[in-house]
């Protein structure tokens, strides 16, 4: 049984959007940040041309350029959003945040289950499990492959980086800790697929990461 995972770079923050999926052709869409028509019809068509059944939408964690495609794969696969219970008030934060940026953004209207620390997300016989990994945002989480030996971390650590802590309720000395204690200590050869960027492994930013 192998995961497949497909990745996209959405809207203006080149955000990675993943799409897993399985030979029995059964996905989650891992944070949906299509923003404009041609990003979602890009998305869209991978799914169709696969003839992919969306099991669930799961988000690492609720920052707006991770979830502004949110409302619209909610809408179109009608399937809950999985998500950390503390990142509701991040969600909730998002109408506002776009102010901010300049754009308008509804609040979200769905069904929302919420995971935490150990959970196993199962795809079939495939399975992910949830770390909680706050310091970027209180309910951030990643999801771990242990049999294909891939995480799937969102904003808190890339590829000779780590995710930002000046945002609200981000701690710079938590997201630090974080890393060390549940990313680090998965093996060396997991695959570290980032909410930017490109790829890296746990190895080389144990080994080359400036901020360790």
């Amino acid at each position: 049984m192998m995961l497949q995972l497909q990745s996209f770079a959405f809207n203006p923050f080149s955000e990675n959007t993943y799409v897993v999926y399985n030979e029995h052709e059964n996905a989650f869409i891992i944070d949906p940040g299509n923003f404009s028509e041609h990003e979602t019809q890009v998305l869209e068509n991978f799914i169709s041309e696969n003839g992919l059944n969306i099991k669930n939408i799961i988000l690492t964690h609720a920052h707006i350029d991770h979830v502004l495609g949110l409302q619209w794969a909610y809408d179109k696969f009608k399937v809950p959003v999985i998500m950390h219970e503390a990142e509701k008030e991040i969600l909730d934060r998002n109408p506002m945040s776009a102010r901010q940026f300049g754009f308008f953004f509804k609040p979200f209207e769905g069904e929302i289950h919420f995971i935490s620390e150990n959970e196993i997300l199962k795809l079939d016989e495939d399975e992910l499990k949830v770390y909680h990994v706050p310091g970027h945002s209180p309910g951030h989480v990643a999801y771990h492959c242990e049999n294909q030996k891939f995480v799937i971390s969102g904003d808190v650590l890339f590829q000779g980086s780590i995710g930002r802590t000046d945002l609200y309720k981000g701690d710079h000395q938590q997201l630090l800790e974080t890393i060390r204690t549940k990313l680090f200590t998965l093996s060396d050869e997991t695959e570290v697929f980032s909410g930017h960027g490109n790829p890296t492994t746990v190895g080389f930013e144990k080994n080359y990461n400036p901020f360790f």
